[in-house]
C-alpha cells in the first residue's frame, strides 16, 4: 500500500511538472507580458523563502546534534548573548525585505504603465450579476447574464487597455492567467493595460463579493490570432446589427477618450 501511495505522489508531481506548475509554485502560466514579470517576483520570493527556511531548519538540526545533552550531570556553558548571531538575524532580514520590496514596487509600477496608443480598447462593465464588454473602437457590446456567460475575444500579440466601470456595487475583474486583478468601482473608472502573449480560452470571474449571484458572475477570455480576431469581429458586428442575439448589440457610447483623463480615472492596484 505504501509503495502504491508513493508511486501516485511521484506520478502527480511529474504530471504537474510537465506544465511547469511546480516551478511556478502552483500559479497558472501567465499569458501576458505583465504576468511574466509578476511571475518573476513570485519565483524570486519563493526561492528566497525556501533558502531561508532551509537555513533555519539546518541551524535547528545542527543545534540539536551539536549541543545535545551528553550526560546527566553535564551543564552546558551559559552565555548571555552572541553578537554575531544577533547582527545576522537583524541585518539579513532587513536586506531581504528591502530587496523584495524594491522588485515588488518596480513590477507594480510596470503594471500601471500605459502605452501611447493601445491596439484595442475595452470598457469592462461589472453589474449585478454579469459582465458587459464594450469594444470602444468597433461599436460592439457583448452582455452576459447569470447562467449565460459572455466571452471576451482579443488578439494575441496586441496591447489591450481595459476601462472598468460599474453602475451598482464594487466588483473585481480577474482573468486568472493575467496574474492580476483590479476592482471595478461605482463612480470611478479604473484602468490597466496588458500585452497578450498566448492564444487559448481562459477563465475569468468576479473576485469581490457583490451579492446574491456573485458565484455566477463568470466569463471566458478567448485569445486568437489577429486574422481570426478580425474575422470574429466582422461576424460579431453583423450579428449585433441583425439583432437576432441578445448577447450582441451595437455599442453607441463614447470612445476611449471619454474614459481618459477625467477626475474619476484611477489606477489603484488591487
Amino acid at each position: 500500500m505504501l509503495q502504491r501511495i508513493s508511486g501516485l505522489v511521484v506520478l502527480a508531481v511529474l504530471t504537474t511538472g510537465c506544465d511547469g506548475v511546480v516551478s511556478r509554485g502552483g500559479w497558472p502560466k501567465p499569458i501576458t507580458e505583465q504576468g511574466k514579470q509578476v511571475m518573476g517576483v513570485w519565483r524570486g520570493s519563493l526561492i528566497t523563502a525556501g533558502c531561508v527556511g532551509a537555513f533555519v531548519i539546518g541551524l535547528i538540526l545542527w543545534s540539536c546534534i551539536a549541543f545535545r545533552r551528553r550526560s546527566d550531570d553535564e551543564m552546558p556553558r551559559q552565555v548571555r548573548y552572541n553578537l554575531p548571531i544577533e547582527v545576522l538575524y537583524t541585518v539579513v532580514p532587513v536586506i531581504l525585505v528591502a530587496v523584495l520590496f524594491y522588485f515588488t514596487a518596480i513590477r507594480e509600477n510596470d503594471e500601471d504603465k500605459f502605452s501611447a496608443h493601445p491596439d484595442v480598447n475595452i470598457n469592462v462593465v461589472g453589474f449585478q450579476w454579469a459582465w458587459q464588454f464594450n469594444y470602444l473602437d468597433n461599436g460592439l457590446s457583448i452582455t452576459g447574464k447569470p447562467g449565460r456567460y459572455p466571452q471576451l475575444v482579443l488578439p494575441v500579440g496586441k496591447t489591450v487597455r481595459f476601462y472598468e466601470t460599474s453602475p451598482d456595487v464594487i466588483h473585481a475583474f480577474w482573468v486568472i492567467p493575467f496574474l492580476f486583478k483590479r476592482d471595478v468601482v461605482p463612480g470611478h473608472t479604473n484602468s490597466f493595460e496588458v500585452t497578450l502573449t498566448h492564444t487559448g480560452t481562459f477563465q475569468g470571474k468576479c473576485t469581490e463579493y457583490c451579492g446574491l449571484d456573485h458565484d455566477r458572475m463568470l466569463f471566458t477570455l478567448k485569445v486568437v490570432s489577429p486574422a481570426d480576431y478580425q474575422t470574429w469581429l466582422t461576424n460579431a458586428k453583423a450579428t449585433a446589427a441583425a439583432d437576432n442575439n441578445s448577447m450582441f448589440t451595437t455599442y453607441t457610447g463614447g470612445g476611449a477618450s471619454s474614459f481618459e483623463g477625467g477626475p474619476n480615472t484611477q489606477r489603484s492596484h488591487q
